[in-house]
This record gives structure tokens, sequence and C-alpha cells, in this order.
């Protein structure tokens, strides 16, 4: 699915934004919680709105994720298997979530990385968010 090539700007992308994983991953959920407002629905008994700790926090583990995953795309489903269970079997997120909020973020990394997310960048870190969505909804089967 990835080339070793698209493997290794996908991981550099990543190791680049964890200074920064609050900020993108709040701005991606923002923009899930505006254009698709029933995701919000699993987060009614917290904080989101725009610069809130919740929202920080929440957007912050899912970059770390990304990034966590990133180091060796053939391991996903190891790396990822507490989150698949946790979100499958725990809070019981719908996986079409994954896919919305996959999307949002292409947009947040586009806005953020401006010049820097070339279309290779974008096809690539697109696959890598499909793959990711995917994985964490293997437990849904």
């Amino acid at each position: 699915m990835l080339s070793n090539k698209e493997k290794m700007l996908i991981a550099e992308i990543w190791e680049s934004l964890t200074p920064v994983a609050e900020e993108i991953g709040a701005d991606a959920l923002l923009r899930m919680f505006a254009c698709f407002p029933g995701s919000k629905t699993y987060f009614s008994h917290l904080d989101i709105s725009r610069g809130s700790p919740h929202l920080l926090s929440h957007g912050k583990k899912i970059v770390l994720a990304l990034a966590e995953g990133s180091k060796d795309i053939s391991q996903l489903t190891v790396t990822l298997a507490p989150l698949q269970i946790m979100h499958a079997y725990q809070l019981r997120i719908d996986p079409i979530n994954f896919k919305l909020l996959s999307h949002c973020l292409l947009v947040a990394l586009s806005c953020h990385m401006r010049d820097d997310f070339t279309a290779v960048a974008h096809a690539a870190m697109d696959k890598y968010l499909s793959a990711f969505a995917a994985v964490l909804a293997e437990k849904y089967r």
C-alpha cells in the first residue's frame, strides 16, 4: 500500500509535528465536530470548546498515536491493539468516525504545513490515515 519512500516521508512528517501535537489534533477535532456534528456525541461529558484542556489533551493523544504508528507502519495492528480494544469495546465509537477524523486531519495538516504539504505528501498521508482508520475499525468485524 505504501512504498518505502512514502513510509519514510510519513514518519518524518509526524516526527516534525510532535511538538505541535496539541494544536494539530485539536484543529482536526474541531473541524470534525463542526462538519460532522454527530461525532460530538462521544464527547458530551467533556469540554470540547476551542482551546479547552480536554480538546487539547485528546488532540495530542491522537497525533502522538499517529506518530508512534508511523515509526513502523508494518506493525500498525500491533501498535494500535490497545486503542482498537478501547475504541471498540469500551468507548463503542462508530468506526465511521475514524474516516471522518482522517479527512479532517488531512485538512489540518494542509493548513499547518502549507507548501510543505505537497501532493506527494498528501497522497502518502491519505493512504496512511486510511490504513490507521482501517486498523482501528478491525475489532468491529
